[in-house]
Formats: structure tokens, C-alpha cells, sequence
């Protein structure tokens, strides 16, 4: 057997296991862990495939054949996956070209607790002189380095943290309640802010949840549960709101569409990219990790990934505004998709992993 075929047969077994992990819906950090990488594996896969049949053509045996026709299912399975979050998928949130009213400009950065780059940050908030920032991963010497958005921004909240989970939000906009909360973890904030915009208060949730990795936390349970949890919240909120942050979970995982099932919220990514977020050092390693769900009180007028303000995480920007409710796009939960929403709920809050 040739060292080409060998390679061949490790490399094929190796990625078809990767697709295969996540779908055993288990919160132990090797089954979610693969979640992330779908469009890098549905690529490999596209290259094996051509690899077998272009370069062993001629000497392929029924387990070649075999091993092949998995990996064409797979292939068939990871496109399905990132179907939703390329042009050819079905938008969530019209877009409208030219507005007739104010927009509201929200700019939120995981800038990374050990990067010192703040200039960079200052540069882009100056240059795209958003209504509302929202920055993670923020400790004490991040704030001493923004403090002075306090003059444009005199609406905030401050909870720098030490731990890389820190939370750091400034408005122009008045600020009508706000809360700091731990949900799941007492180390880990959470925030909810009414601001108000338009004449009306648009609510807003920022998190940034643990990842399910092994130096962060084994198990996706906590993260599972303080994502599903502020969707619950927001369900129950009828007026406009928004739900913000590094949620630390891909756009296409199975938790951020019960997310979306539960909370009838919707992903203004899918049907026009994937805005890919997280890692801004590796080109070949990259998914979408920050987000924006909106209510259906929304409609997009832009929406971009911003230049490198050297983290490990590409800001990124929104524009919307408010018109009348459409929930023609929304996500609806079943009677299992609630039942295990709130299992996962209950799971993070007993700190008993599934």
C-alpha cells in the first residue's frame, strides 16, 4: 500500500469523524468542539474526494468505495449546514437601501484582555461613530484606556474583570434601565440595557459566554445555557430588542438555531454571508463567533466586518431601524425544541453537565 493511500485513508477517517462528533448533541467540549470548523472540513472533504478520484482512479478497491461515498455524504451534509449563511440561502430581516428615518449604529468588539493595540479601537469607534458600543474581554487597563468615551458616550456601564470576561458598554442614547447579571456563573456578567431610540425603548442583551474547550471549560453547558436563558428572556420581551456579543458558538450550531427556534429571533447573516469574526490571526481558521439577533421589529440597512484592531476577534458593525413587526423569516420552536431548551436551561443552572 503506497504512503499516498495511507494518507488517504487516515486523513478521510479523521474528517469524517469531525462531522460525526457533533452531531451526538452531548456538552463535553470533544463533541461541540467541531461545531466550529464546517466550512474548513466541507473544503478538505472536496479535496480528498478529488484526491481519490483523480489520483487513485485506477487501483480503487470496494472500501475505497466505500470511504468515498461517505465522504460524499458528509460533503452533501456540511453544504446543507452552510447553505443558510451564503447568498443562495433564505434571508432573515429585509434590507432596506435608503431609510427615511435615523438608524441606530451598534458597534460590538471582543478586543482580546492582552491586546494593548487601544488606539486601533479608538480609531474605528471615531471613524464609525456608532450609537452604541459594546466591548468584551475588557479588564481594568481596557478601561482606563477608553474611559474617555465617557464624554461622547455619557451613558454606561462598566464592569471591567480580570478573568477575560469582562463587559464594557457606552451609549449615546439614554439609558431607561439597566442590569449587570451573573446567570449561570458568578464570575461571568451579563448585561440588559433599555435604551431609548426612536421614540421607543429598544432592549438590548450582551454576553459573552464561556467556550467549550478544554483550558476554558470542558462542557458547552454553561455556554448552552446563558445563550438559550437570554433567549427565553427575550421571547417574553414583546418590543423591540436585541441580543449582542461574543456568544463564543457558530452561527450554524445546533444550540444557535434552538436559540433561534425558542426565542423567535433571527440572524441577519443568514442569506448574505458569514461574516466570519473569530480567528483574525489564522485566514485558513476562521467562523462567525460575535452576533446580532433581532427581534422582527427590525430591518438591516448595513451590516460589516470591521478592519483588525489586532485581537483575536474582527469588531463588527450594524445598522437598523425599527418598522412595523414581519415575522414572515422567524424560527418557531416545537413542543421538543422547548422541552430541551429548558433542560439545557435547568443543566447550566444545577452545574450538571449533559
Amino acid at each position: 500500500m503506497t504512503i499516498l493511500k495511507i494518507s488517504l485513508y487516515f486523513f478521510s477517517f479523521l474528517v469524517i469523524l469531525t462531522v460525526l462528533l457533533p452531531l451526538i448533541k452531548k456538552d463535553f467540549w470533544v463533541f461541540r468542539v467541531f461545531d466550529y470548523p464546517r466550512l474548513q472540513k466541507f473544503v478538505i472533504i472536496g479535496f480528498l474526494i478529488a484526491a481519490w478520484l483523480l489520483l487513485l482512479r485506477d487501483s480503487l478497491i470496494i472500501i475505497d468505495w466505500c470511504i468515498i461515498v461517505f465522504l460524499g455524504v458528509t460533503f452533501i451534509h456540511l453544504f446543507y449546514v452552510i447553505l443558510p449563511f451564503t447568498f443562495l440561502g433564505r434571508t432573515m430581516i429585509d434590507r432596506v437601501k435608503a431609510p427615511n428615518q435615523d438608524t441606530i449604529n451598534i458597534l460590538v468588539s471582543n478586543v482580546y484582555q492582552y491586546n494593548t493595540s487601544y488606539s486601533k479601537l479608538l480609531a474605528l469607534i471615531e471613524k464609525r461613530n456608532p450609537d452604541i458600543i459594546f466591548l468584551v474581554e475588557t479588564d481594568q487597563k481596557w478601561l482606563q484606556a477608553v474611559i474617555g468615551l465617557r464624554e461622547e458616550y455619557p451613558y454606561y456601564i462598566e464592569t471591567p474583570q480580570e478573568n477575560t470576561y469582562g463587559l464594557l458598554f457606552y451609549s449615546k442614547l439614554p439609558l431607561k434601565k439597566q442590569e449587570i447579571n451573573f446567570l449561570i456563573d458568578k464570575e461571568i456578567p451579563s448585561i440588559i440595557v433599555d435604551v431609548e431610540y426612536d421614540n421607543q425603548n429598544v432592549r438590548i442583551y450582551g454576553l459573552h459566554p464561556t467556550p467549550p474547550v478544554p483550558q476554558e471549560n470542558k462542557y458547552s453547558t454553561d455556554r448552552d445555557a446563558e445563550i438559550l436563558l437570554i433567549g427565553k428572556m427575550a421571547k417574553e420581551y414583546k418590543d423591540p430588542c436585541i441580543v449582542i456579543g461574543d456568544m463564543n458558538d457558530v452561527a450554524w450550531s445546533y444550540t444557535t438555531e434552538l436559540f433561534l427556534k425558542t426565542s423567535e429571533l433571527m440572524d441577519p447573516r443568514r442569506g448574505r454571508g458569514m461574516y466570519s469574526t473569530f480567528n483574525a490571526k489564522q485566514l485558513l481558521l476562521r467562523w462567525p463567533l460575535d452576533h446580532y439577533f433581532l427581534s422582527s421589529h427590525f430591518r438591516l440597512v448595513d451590516m460589516k466586518v470591521e478592519k483588525t484592531i489586532d485581537s483575536d476577534h474582527f469588531p463588527i458593525s450594524i445598522s437598523l431601524i425599527i418598522l412595523r413587526e414581519d415575522e414572515a423569516d422567524k424560527m418557531e420552536a416545537d413542543s421538543e425544541n422547548k422541552a430541551l431548551a429548558d433542560e439545557k436551561i435547568k443543566a447550566g443552572l444545577n452545574g450538571s453537565p449533559r
